[in-house]
């Protein structure tokens, strides 16, 4: 048997190749009926319009791009990444785009994978990840004329959209909770001073710690690994004076951070208490599970998505509804032991 064309669909639909095109590429020009009895009669057959086909018809890549500049060992560890991932195919394939991932080491080479993939046509549009606050991409992307969506807050100066919450209260909440339980000497293991995310979380504990009429606490700045979270650790346990609980910036350093602190004998939560950021999966299973602030990091991928395909096709925005952080109190973190 030969396989079905669009020529079949035309045919059994009652319409024309051309209609069998507008249907398939949600251009207007047909009634949602004809669309609808287009959709049925590809099903039927077992049609549907090849990549390479849809592509040339809409003078378009049918991609968008995602350049991540780290090393790939931490993208390895980082479980925010392929949730968030996870997201972004969940809307991108159902409109029948691809995503086209590059993982390079440096930030030069990355605005270099950007002007190529504007130049060579690979991409309809980027996403844009790992802000930093003096971030030069998003202008570099309005030069280069490539639609992207920032994820995360917006920067200043608004070339593009951005698709994110505040971490602020999340961060707030964890901090706010530990001083309801008594605790006085509240830690941050932080990520870099110079990213977006890095800066807002350690601003939102120290903050909060100044609500409550408290001196700055310790703080070790770190770049949101495993490895940095355990050494962070050690540090403030070794001070003169260590701290009774420790709000991490995320998840990984929080573990990682557990660990140690087992190794040394400490119990956790009698001796001290522990908060992570993202409410990863391991994160409920750990002993004890992880207190956490909890996100919807799929729910941030699928909007992002959604945001960067509407900008490319030139559609009106629709309204983003993102739920906010909120804290997930589990058995790392208790009053502090008196005396």
């Amino acid at each position: 048997m030969t396989k079905p064309t669009i020529n079949d669909v035309a045919r059994r639909a009652g319409v024309s190749k051309g209609a069998v095109s507008f249907a398939f590429n949600n251009r207007p020009g047909i009634s949602a009926e004809t669309r609808e009895r287009i959709l049925n009669a590809a099903r039927e057959l077992g049609w549907s319009p090849s990549r390479r086909a849809r592509a040339l018809s809409v003078s378009r890549a049918l991609a968008v791009g995602l350049v991540m500049a780290r090393p790939p060992e931490t993208l390895r560890a980082d479980p925010f990444f392929p949730s968030f991932i996870a997201g972004l195919e969940g809307e991108l394939s159902h409109h029948g785009y691809a995503l086209l991932l590059q993982v390079v080491p440096e930030h030069e080479t990355e605005q270099e994978s950007y002007r190529r993939l504007a130049r060579e046509g690979r991409v309809d549009g980027v996403l844009v990840t790992d802000l930093y606050v003096d971030d030069a991409r998003p202008a570099l992307l309005a030069e280069l004329g490539l639609p992207a969506v920032i994820v995360g807050p917006a920067l200043g100066e608004a070339f593009w959209p951005a698709v994110g919450v505040d971490d602020g209260p999340g961060v707030a909440a964890a901090v706010e909770h530990l001083l309801a339980q008594g605790h006085t000497r509240i830690a941050h293991v932080a990520g870099p001073g110079a990213m977006v995310h890095g800066q807002s979380r350690r601003r939102a504990w120290a903050q909060a710690l100044t609500d409550a009429g408290l001196p700055a606490g310790d703080c070790v700045e770190t770049d949101f690994s495993a490895e940095a979270g355990s050494q962070a650790t050690r540090e403030l346990l070794d001070l003169a004076t260590p701290p009774t609980a420790i709000v991490y910036a995320n998840d990984l350093m929080a573990i990682a951070g557990l660990a140690v602190a087992v190794g040394r004998g400490i119990e956790v939560p009698r001796q001290l208490s522990l908060v992570g950021y993202e409410d990863t999966e391991l994160a409920a299973h750990m002993q004890p599970p992880l207190t956490t602030v909890s996100t919807d990091v799929i729910g941030w991928g699928r909007a992002a998505a959604k945001r960067l395909l509407e900008l490319i096709e030139d559609r009106p925005a629709t309204e983003t509804h993102l739920q906010p952080p909120r804290l997930v109190v589990r058995g790392s973190t208790a009053a502090p032991l008196q005396g």
